[in-house]
């Protein structure tokens, strides 16, 4: 039997939260960021497994938490690197040998549906790279900032919107292909913001599968406030 390794990069600090706690173990509700998140991807039975790559000083307490939610699939807790492509890195080397896909979430994702991860999985099993986003809203300007005051920048070009999408997680790529992208990329020494930017420089092709404006990435305090509401507009489960 093939598996489907989820992993969610949690090792960041969230700088741009103004917080002293890392964005991930912020908590709605009471419950901390990244258990929300791993909570939906737990929900989708595509996924056998889950590794979450977090600060070595944080394995052991994240890990005794997760213990806590009972999830079904076997759920590992590894040190994660420096930054989020060191820590998918990292839990890379953690995935068994049969790995058909991996699926990579952003923990602070935590608004996901199972049917998002569902259909994004099922592209991927047909293209071996598919990730979720959705189309700018906004018009979308190309500038410089050189030689301007901080908060100034020149316009150089007006970029069509219907070329551009708004990446989202997961982004769902197979096993050897996501390999082989980190391997290169470590190689030439390129960092990049996601997985699809890594695979796109060998040239694959990586499709998107529409998400949702819901599917936020909560990364300043007033994304905080958009999840509370998004998160006490949802059904409650009897």
């Amino acid at each position: 039997m093939s598996h489907i390794v989820a992993i969610l990069p949690a090792a960041g600090l969230g700088t741009r939260m103004g917080h002293e706690t890392p964005k991930q173990f912020r908590e709605l509700d009471g419950v901390p960021l990244v258990i929300l998140s791993l909570r939906r991807i737990a929900s989708c039975p595509l996924i056998t497994h889950i590794i979450v790559a977090t600060r070595g000083d944080e394995v052991e307490r994240l890990d005794a938490r997760i213990r806590q939610e009972k999830f079904a699939q076997d759920v590992r807790v590894v040190k994660g690197g420096d930054s989020r492509q060191g820590s998918v890195a990292q839990a890379l080397k953690q995935i068994p040998e049969d790995t058909e896909l991996v699926v990579v979430h952003d923990a602070v994702r935590p608004f996901v549906t199972v049917e998002q991860i569902t259909r994004v999985i099922e592209e991927a099993r047909r293209c071996n790279a598919a990730i979720l986003g959705v189309p700018a809203m906004d018009t979308v300007k190309e500038v410089k900032r050189a030689s301007l005051p901080e908060d100034v920048a020149l316009i150089t070009a007006t970029v069509p919107r219907e070329r551009i999408v708004l990446a989202q997680t997961p982004q769902v790529f197979e096993t050897q292909l996501l390999k082989q992208a980190f391997a290169n990329a470590e190689q030439d020494g390129v960092n990049a913001s996601d997985e699809a930017g890594l695979v796109e420089r060998l040239g694959h092709e990586v499709r998107v599968v529409q998400g949702s404006e819901r599917n936020i990435k909560i990364t300043k305090p007033s994304d905080m406030e958009l999840a509370r509401f998004y998160l006490h507009s949802e059904p409650k489960k009897s």
